[in-house]
C-alpha cells in the first residue's frame, strides 16, 4: 500500500485501502500498523486533522481492530 508522508510528531506515514477498509500508520517512534474496518471518513479526516497524533489518540487508537505489520 503506498502512505502519504505527514508533518506530525507521532506519524511518519498514512496509507489507506478503500476498497479493504485498512488504514495503514507508521509511527516517528518505529512501528507500521494496519487498523482494520476504518471508514473512509475517518481517513479523510485523520488527513486533514491540525494534529494528526491527536486526531489518532482520540478517534482510531482503542477503536479498530489493528495488527502490527513491521
Amino acid at each position: 500500500m503506498d502512505r502519504t508522508p505527514v508533518d506530525s510528531s507521532a506519524l511518519r506515514s498514512v496509507g489507506y485501502d478503500a476498497a479493504q477498509r485498512v488504514l495503514e500508520l507508521e509511527f516517528v517512534r518505529g512501528g507500521l500498523y494496519a487498523y482494520l474496518a476504518v471508514p473512509r471518513r475517518v481517513h479523510r479526516e485523520l488527513m486533514a486533522a491540525e494534529s494528526h497524533g491527536r486526531y489518532f489518540l482520540r478517534e482510531i487508537r482503542d477503536r479498530y481492530e489493528v495488527r502490527r505489520l513491521g
